[in-house]
């Protein structure tokens, strides 16, 4: 199975080139085609609007070949040639265009490099990857610079409705490319319930999120094998940490299972962690169909 097909943006930046970089080798790794988009903003000047048809569609075409010759000169060294003959430049705003875009292509992956506030973060009045993990129901996987493209993929999971299609996504891009997984269940700390005659087993509750985390493996029955590691802690931190010290060239992560408006408030752990990673995150979209 593929990830067809894969849409990403791009611009003259360092984080475009790496975005344009990593969908185009994902493309390859997979055998699924690749659209690569650069879109130009359209000057706003009121006196455009009064201007005759051909005055303004000259300037347009003015403006998308100036965008052109930008981009592919930033990208030239660092994109192989036959990527940079499948850009498209386009004009508009270029949060709708990327998202007509991934519902036209019916894409299976969106990559973006706006890891950093550069060019690419101005695209939806703040971050690019924010504002598309709230609304685009695609997988997303936000590049950011690694050793080696995915030998080491860490998949950070619980057991909500999001763990399953987390899990499978997971799986099914270490596939692509021969990874080695690791499964981290962070488990956060019990709360405190005093004066009611409960006592709360901190070893009882990480011993019952394993066995769930086995027993959702072996349901998925993954095809080689997977490394399982479930710990207290606070999530966003311990996944950071763990990512950190096992080397991680990618982290998976699924949206928290919520509602589309649900998923526009701030303060997810996904969310958190895309701030606070400093390696490639795949981000899988837990949609109204999935949910129970």
């Amino acid at each position: 199975m593929t990830w067809q097909p894969i849409v990403t943006g791009t611009d003259a930046s360092s984080e475009g080139a790496l975005a344009v970089t990593t969908a185009w080798t994902v493309a390859q790794a997979t055998g699924a085609p690749c659209r690569i988009l650069h879109v130009a903003r359209e000057p706003a000047h009121p006196a455009l609007g009064s201007r005759p048809a051909e005055d303004r569609e000259r300037i347009h075409r003015q403006i998308l070949d100036e965008a052109r010759a930008t981009v592919v000169d930033a990208l030239r060294e660092h994109v192989p040639a036959a990527a940079i003959a499948q850009l498209e430049v386009h004009l508009g705003n270029p949060a709708w265009v990327l998202a007509r875009a991934v519902e036209e292509t019916k894409a299976g992956l969106l990559v973006l490099g706006g890891k950093h506030h550069a060019a690419l973060v101005r695209w939806f009045g703040g971050s690019t990857v924010h504002h598309a993990v709230r609304t685009i129901d695609v997988p997303i996987l936000v590049a950011a610079p690694t050793d080696a493209m995915f030998p080491r993929i860490l998949v950070a999971t619980d057991l909500s409705d999001a763990a399953r299609p987390t899990l499978e996504a997971a799986l099914r891009f270490a596939g692509s490319f021969g990874s080695h997984v690791k499964v981290l269940h962070i488990v956060e700390p019990l709360p405190s319930v005093p004066d009611i005659g409960i006592e709360l087993d901190e070893r009882e509750h990480l011993r019952l999120a394993e066995e769930g985390t086995q027993a959702l493996l072996s349901d998925i029955d993954p095809e080689h094998a997977v490394q399982v590691d479930v710990r207290a802690g606070a999530p966003a931190r311990a996944i950071a940490e763990e990512a950190a010290t096992w080397e991680a060239n990618l982290v998976v992560v699924g949206s928290h299972g919520k509602g589309w408006v649900d998923r526009v408030l701030l303060g997810s752990t996904t969310e958190r962690l895309l701030n606070r990673l400093p390696s490639p995150v795949l981000v899988i979209p837990i949609r109204a169909s999935d949910e129970t």
